[in-house]
């Protein structure tokens, strides 16, 4: 024979205990056979009848947990052997087993094996000895998994009791943040129908009507965008990012004057512009602008800074306000999380501008990058691609 390990040196430390004849037995009821690489020898789920014994090269035996894992069992090599428990209970292959190396083996076939078996008693029980030492590896195998398995159903019944809890808050700050202004609108309305404001109070009652409505129509429209925003957008269209970020600056300017907070616009010259949805966009730049400003003191600054990076564009909006803790910084773009005090400090609104500004970019294939520490403010990067002339975005390799 050809191969370096001869069958008669190979056979007994497969089965200790064998007699010269049953090697030569074995050996007259199989055929030499040699297999290249990457050859699949048992095939998971099929109905075979082959039986082998290596005497060079290794094998993987593998196995599909749960229909998509694909998980490897064990290496195998000279000396060892596989496929025997289809031959004897005729069921199918219970894993693949695949050829890592060049293999030489000894394969036999089930009429064969049977007649091997049948006449060799030490084959038999070193048979039997293996299939036994093989079930108690699959049951400990089994039990392990239904351990993974118990521990990421565990994970999953925590995270779905987090994501519950956040629903019922996030349900109890709407009606919150609507039932406040409607009350405030409703009872001047009241005043106003009834007669019972002096002329000098009709225009501060208007006043205040007009901006609780405002409120009101602002916190409806972010809880339908977040509803339909996973719907398909139009065509994208070129977008001057700097012009956009402008816009947003000019609709917080009074608050901002009001809390005497700097705004500033810093872009760098001629920034190219980006295929998108302008809407869209402005509500992703808004969401993150909205939030500096909130969590900033009174008389800090909010910088808003464009730039470019080979073919990408990045708007950063930088604060210097409370900052965000390590342990939150995972959950902070969940749709129903909003942090609503830091210390003495309380904060308004539904905790959706961040799970907007993700979607948003990821329907532009651009992503979003956070860095912050408490008490030393947090910089929101969005990261878009440079627009193309076919007016369609280019896709990031990397996600949200």
């Amino acid at each position: 024979m050809t191969t370096t390990r001869a069958p008669s040196k190979i056979i007994p430390r497969a089965f200790p205990g064998i007699s010269p004849g049953e090697v030569a037995e074995l050996i007259n009821n199989s055929q030499l056979k040699n297999f290249p690489p990457d050859t699949v020898l048992c095939r998971e789920n099929e109905v075979e009848d082959t039986f082998y014994l290596i005497l060079e090269g290794e094998v993987e035996v593998t196995k599909v947990i749960n229909n998509s894992e694909k998980r490897l069992l064990k290496s195998l090599g000279a000396g060892d052997f596989f496929g025997e428990m289809a031959l004897i209970h005729n069921a199918p292959r219970a894993a693949t087993v695949r050829t890592v190396t060049p293999l030489i083996a000894l394969e036999i076939n089930k009429e064969s094996f049977d007649r091997v078996l049948h006449n060799s008693p030490s084959i038999s029980l070193a048979m039997v000895h293996e299939i036994s030492r093989r079930l108690r590896e699959n049951d400990e195998m089994a039990i392990d998994d239904l351990r993974l398995r118990a521990s990421e159903l565990a994970e999953a019944y925590q995270k779905m009791a987090e994501m519950e809890a956040a629903r019922r808050d996030f349900l109890t700050n709407v009606s919150h943040q609507l039932r406040t202004p409607l009350m405030a609108a409703g009872g001047y309305l009241q005043m106003l129908q009834k007669g019972a404001l002096p002329a000098e109070k009709i225009p501060e009652a208007i006043e205040t009507v007009t901006r609780n409505v405002q409120q009101i129509t602002s916190l409806v429209n972010d809880i339908l965008f977040v509803q339909e925003m996973e719907l398909i957008l139009e065509k994208f269209e070129p977008v001057s990012l700097v012009d956009l970020a402008r816009h947003v600056v000019a609709r917080y300017d009074e608050k901002a004057q009001a809390r005497k907070l700097k705004l500033r616009v810093k872009p760098d010259l001629f920034l190219p512009a980006v295929m998108g949805d302008a809407q869209s966009l402005e509500r992703a730049l808004v969401s993150l602008v909205d939030n500096a400003v909130k969590f900033s003191p009174d008389g800090g600054e909010v910088e808003i800074r464009l730039r470019r990076k080979g073919e990408q564009v990045a708007v950063s909006v930088k604060d210097q306000g409370i900052g965000i803790p390590p342990e939150t910084l995972p959950r902070i773009f969940d749709r129903f999380y909003h942090l609503d005090k830091s210390g003495d400090q309380l904060f308004e609104g539904l905790g959706i501008g961040l799970a907007i500004t993700k979607q948003v970019l990821s329907q532009h294939f651009g992503r979003l990058e956070v860095e912050s520490a408490p008490g030393k403010g947090s910089t929101f990067t969005m990261w878009l691609n440079v627009g193309k002339e076919d007016g369609k975005p280019r896709e990031s390799g990397t996600t949200i």
